[in-house]
């Protein structure tokens, strides 16, 4: 192949399996319209009777679509495995919106395996200069295995005293938190597989817009596919579905060349350093809230009950809701809040917070669905020649592990470089970029499910760059609004206070502090 050759798409080629799936998704989706006007529940099979049953139905489907009446299209569900997709597209697509189910295979429990990774399509010399650097950071994500364990066994020894840290289900607990704190050196371009359940409302969407920033090419791929899939157990489903917009035409790719396309270091430099600034040193900092939080969550508990001030004030009210010793659902494992009258009248404080988390953190911050974040373009907040990065704790406690991952960044950054200097798009050159990448945004939600994912998020087995982040977010509010902020705990104060045993809920995987005990301004954890 001469030198000059570009390979057309991704390799290895992402794989997309349709495992289950709805029977007759478009008769489904007209039936369910055709109820709507109905004395009767109308059936798929109604629906595909006969030749003006399908006239009728292809009629009713076309007017429905064109008129943005699409919760028809959401009834009918599709699960897909997905494999060999990258972090990158699952973060900036997959993941981005609130309307999916996944499972997926978790770098802090799963060692990465060597070339497991996309590699975008390149000329010979662009794809030298890319695997090298793909090799180099999985062989820094070995090695800080390595450098990590020492501080991280004398961390779990200083815990865990009368543990043998040489049994074979303790050592695969510190190989974990080794592997947790290492996988900030790899590529967003690793590979993950997942299930992936989305109704049909959404692979329409996903169609709509799968060519946008960041990663439009494995979008289109992997999109493409799932298309497929669906098309070979019903043609019709995805017959009236507009072809995907060009990347040209979406505002983002607009905006961003009106602003970052020619001399974008200065523009991002400027953004960076005010945003850091604003941070003040938090990973995540109070920006705006709902001015009487307090005071409207106590009324909405009085109209649900139907009393007066006079007969229920506000604290005791607050009570009712957050204190789990009054509201035994907040203990409860099938997280029933949202099903319940009462704890509904969280909905009506709210936060916006500022927030700065490393790309691999976020990818698990965003699957908090219902707390949506506004997040960026990411070569938006590139700058090259100039590392960016997240140094974890456990990575910053061992002067020789930190010493090889910043050499390593730097690296990192002078390959992303001669990738740009040998003309490779930004999309593909981004591959590169490591799950320490910075990703700055602004998040917010109401209390009802900040107070869910503060509760878990809080537990000290949860991935310590949320947990400090949710540390930072709950004494702010703490401190701006004590009356709900005072029960604002780690989940085994919850259970604790509401009587459930045991009081941590994970057996082996009880971290070994009795954090019930402690208020949050305590809180402090190396592993």
């Amino acid at each position: 192949m001469p030198a000059t050759a570009i390979r057309t798409t991704i390799s290895p080629e992402p794989v997309v399996r349709l495992e289950n799936y709805f029977q007759e998704p478009y008769n489904l989706a007209v039936a369910t319209a055709r109820t709507c006007y109905s004395s009767k529940v109308i059936s798929p099979e109604d629906v595909g009777r006969d030749d003006k049953s399908r006239e009728q139905r292809d009629r009713i489907a076309e007017s429905i679509y064109k008129a943005g009446h699409h919760t028809t299209i959401q009834h009918p569900t599709f699960q897909f495995v997905l494999e060999k997709v990258s972090r990158q597209f699952i973060w900036s697509f997959l993941h981005a919106h609130p309307f999916y189910n996944s499972e997926q295979v978790s770098q802090r429990f799963v060692e990465v395996k060597p070339d497991n990774f996309t590699v975008p399509p390149l000329s010979e010399e662009a794809q030298a200069v890319y695997l090298d650097a793909v090799h180099d950071q999985m062989d820094v994500y070995h090695r800080l295995i390595d450098l990590v364990e020492p501080v991280v066994v004398a961390e779990y020894r200083r815990i865990f005293p009368s543990r043998n840290i040489e049994e074979k289900r303790w050592a695969g607990t510190i190989k974990k938190r080794c592997q947790e704190v290492a996988r900030y050196a790899l590529p967003v371009a690793t590979h993950a597989h997942l299930y992936h359940t989305i109704s049909g409302l959404t692979l329409h969407r996903y169609w709509r817009l799968c060519q946008q920033f960041d990663a439009p090419l494995e979008q289109r791929f992997v999109v493409q596919r799932m298309v497929e899939e669906v098309s070979k157990i019903d043609p019709h489903f995805m017959s009236l579905a507009a072809d995907p917009m060009p990347l040209e035409q979406t505002p983002e790719y607009q905006a961003f060349q009106q602003f970052h396309g020619a001399g974008r270091n200065g523009t991002t430099k400027k953004f960076l350093e005010e945003f850091d600034a604003e941070l003040g040193g938090r990973t995540s900092r109070l920006v705006d809230y709902k001015a009487h939080a307090e005071e409207s969550l106590a009324q909405a508990v009085r109209s649900v009950l139907g009393l007066t001030k006079d007969q229920l004030g506000a604290a005791a009210a607050i009570a009712m809701v957050l204190d789990p010793a009054r509201n035994p659902y907040l203990a409860d494992a099938l997280t029933l809040t949202t099903m319940s009258k009462l704890s509904r009248a969280m909905v009506h404080p709210h936060f916006t917070f500022k927030k700065k988390l490393s790309h691999t953190a976020d990818s698990q911050d965003q699957r908090h669905r219902m707390v949506p974040a506004s997040r960026p373009i990411l070569a938006c907040h590139f700058i090259s020649g100039r590392p960016d990065y997240i140094v974890p704790p456990l990575i910053a406690a061992s002067h020789e592990a930190e010493t090889a991952y910043r050499e390593a960044m730097a690296r990192v950054w002078l390959a992303i470089e001669r990738l740009l200097e040998l003309k490779v798009p930004e999309e593909h050159a981004l591959y590169l970029l490591p799950n320490a990448f910075p990703v700055r945004f602004e998040e917010s939600g109401d209390l009802l499910h900040f107070h869910h994912k503060w509760v878990q998020r809080l537990c000290y087995t949860a991935q310590e760059e949320i947990w400090n982040a949710c540390r930072d977010e709950v004494l702010q509010v703490q401190e701006r609004f004590p009356e709900i902020g005072k029960y604002l705990q780690a989940p085994c104060w919850v259970r604790s206070r509401g009587s459930a045993k045991p009081f941590c809920p994970e057996g082996d995987r009880f971290c070994g502090v009795a954090v019930w005990r402690m208020p949050v301004e305590r809180y402090q954890r190396l592993i």
